[in-house]
This record gives structure tokens, C-alpha cells and sequence, in this order.
């Protein structure tokens, strides 16, 4: 055997035993367990939603629960407004609703929004408040002054008893209330606003009518 044919025969045996290493290589491969992708969390419902949440619909036998940590002054807010209440219209004889507050400090009248609305609804006015905010906010929202006059304005508006509205407006308790649901959604994970729940697990897309509206189907469905 010339030296020629030796070398040869030398690369020919380590390029099939390269081979043989890759396929061995695939086919462990294709063997092996695909990649686990960890559910998202959900939040245990004792938390999410308190015996003192607000439902702002609430049917009996609804399989979906929405939940929405909110800043009245936020604009994010106000623009998903318009979609949540649609989102209501639609599905609130099968789907709860549920509102939590959480004023962002740097909003300097997010907090007493929050609390007007609070007071609203010691009168049975909450929802007429929540919306009137909403829907009034480019009136009071993003401005460095105080305005509760403003929401003063909004009671006399919604035809509230006014002494007993500022007296719940200024009541430690209701702003115990308020403080409690923003701690409640810092405490599971909430950062910015809007932040959704759905059933349990936090809404991670656009919050618009369209992408809320695809998981409360996909939760109905099942």
C-alpha cells in the first residue's frame, strides 16, 4: 500500500466517524424533551379581588373575572375607557368586572379622583364618578394644580348631598381605601396602569377592546 492510499483511507475514517458523531448527535436530539414553557402565573383570587372590590358587574355563574388596576388621571386609562365599557355592554351578563384603584404618586390628582369616586359612592353614585372622570378628564388630568372644585363640580353634577360627599372625600377611611388596593396591586406585580387580570392571570398585550376581548373568549370557551 503506497503512502498516498493510506493518507486517504485515514481522512475517509475520520469523515465517517464524523458523520456517525453528528447523526448519534441528531438523533439525541430529536429524542430529547422539548423545552418546557412555564404558565404564567395566577394570582390567588383572595388577593385579586377583595370582599370591598368594586364589581361593576357582577352576574351569577360568570366563568371570567376582569379585573382592572386604574389611575383616573392616567391617559393610557382613558383611551382603554371607551373598549372596557363596550367590553361591559357585550359580555357584563357573563363576565365580571371588577375596578381597583392605583393612583400613580406623580399624578397630582389621581389620589383625590380616586377618592371622589369613593365618596360618589357612599351616595350609590361610584359608577356615575368612575365615568364622569373618564370621560371629563381632559378637563382636570396632567395639570400641577389641585382640582377639587373640579370634582366638587362632578358631585354637584350627579346631584350629591355636598357636605357628605366632602366629608367622605376628606374621611381618613376612604383614603385607607384607596391605599389599600394600590398596595394590593404592588404587591402582585403591578407597575403601571392599566394593568388587566384575567381570570387570575395578568394581561401582558394591548390593552384594547380587540386584545381583552380575545381572552375573555378563549376563557369562555373553556
Amino acid at each position: 500500500m503506497t503512502k498516498n492510499t493510506k493518507v486517504s483511507l485515514t481522512v475517509v475514517a475520520v469523515v465517517v466517524a464524523v458523520v456517525a458523531a453528528l447523526l448519534v448527535i441528531t438523533n439525541l436530539g430529536d429524542d430529547a424533551p422539548a423545552a418546557q414553557v412555564d404558565a404564567p402565573p395566577v394570582v390567588p383570587a383572595s388577593i385579586l379581588v377583595r370582599p370591598d372590590s368594586h364589581r361593576l358587574s357582577d352576574p351569577a355563574g360568570s366563568k371570567v373575572t376582569v379585573v382592572e388596576f386604574l389611575d383616573l388621571e392616567c391617559e393610557a386609562c382613558g383611551a382603554a375607557f371607551p373598549g372596557v365599557e363596550r367590553l361591559r355592554a357585550e359580555y357584563g351578563d357573563r363576565v365580571t368586572f371588577v375596578m381597583r384603584y392605583f393612583p400613580i404618586p406623580s399624578h397630582q390628582n389621581a389620589e383625590l379622583a380616586a377618592r371622589a369616586v369613593e365618596a360618589a359612592g357612599k351616595q350609590g353614585k361610584l359608577e356615575p364618578m368612575y365615568r364622569l372622570m373618564f370621560e371629563k378628564q381632559p378637563e382636570w388630568g396632567d395639570q400641577r394644580v389641585s382640582h377639587r372644585e373640579t370634582f366638587l363640580g362632578f358631585a354637584r353634577e350627579l346631584g350629591l348631598d355636598l357636605q357628605a360627599f366632602e366629608t367622605a372625600l376628606d374621611d381618613p377611611v376612604t383614603l385607607g381605601r384607596v391605599l389599600a388596593d394600590r398596595t394590593d396591586g404592588a404587591n402582585i406585580g403591578v407597575e403601571g396602569t392599566p394593568t388587566f387580570f384575567v381570570n387570575g392571570v395578568k394581561f401582558t398585550g394591548s390593552p384594547s377592546y380587540q386584545g381583552l376581548k380575545s381572552v375573555i373568549d378563549r376563557e369562555l370557551a373553556k
